[in-house]
């Protein structure tokens, strides 16, 4: 029989995976309406706004994810009340202080915390890889500059000569 705890944990995994594939399908869309805009002038700086705009994306995600972890401590007492958001980032990041432990009866959920944030995070990195790489190419990020071509010059008209009257005889 699979523990009560095994089943909370996976369940709350599952509402982390769903909000980051939402936030998935948001940068990717995000990154389809970019090919449909004409960047040309400042092609760094919109791969960089691109860059930041996925970073602090992903950012936000976790931060949530990372609540719901708390919440979900809270909810059944594993925590004492003030310490279930700092125990779910250090199990959700892996870092694992140690200073701070769940309740004997819910002691797994640390590890399924720390597999869904391994896994999430690295869910992240394959997409912020795939998002600047697809960024990069529809920017032309990498291309040499392309030379900026002249107008070619209008020559000016010719400066009337001043007519000289001559006098005759």
């Amino acid at each position: 029989m699979v523990p009560f705890e095994l089943l909370y944990g996976i369940l709350v995994s599952m509402v982390n995976i769903a909000i980051h594939s939402v936030m998935s399908v948001f940068l990717i869309r995000f990154m389809r309406s970019l090919r449909t805009r004409k960047v040309e002038r400042h092609r760094i700086l919109a791969f960089a706004a691109t860059m930041m705009l996925t970073g602090a994306a992903l950012t936000f995600s976790h931060t949530i994810q990372v609540e719901i972890w708390a919440i979900a401590y809270n909810l059944v007492g594993a925590v004492k009340p003030g310490d279930g958001y700092y125990l779910a980032f250090v199990n959700f990041t892996t870092l694992g202080y140690g200073d701070i432990v769940p309740e004997p009866r819910w002691r797994v959920l640390g590890p399924i915390t720390a597999a869904n944030g391994m896994l999430l995070f690295g869910w992240s990195t394959a997409l912020i890889f795939a998002v600047l790489t697809r960024a990069a190419t529809v920017l032309h990020v990498y291309d040499p500059p392309v030379p900026q071509r002249r107008a070619p010059r209008k020559k000016a008209p010719p400066v009337p000569q001043p007519l000289s009257i001559q006098r005759e005889g």
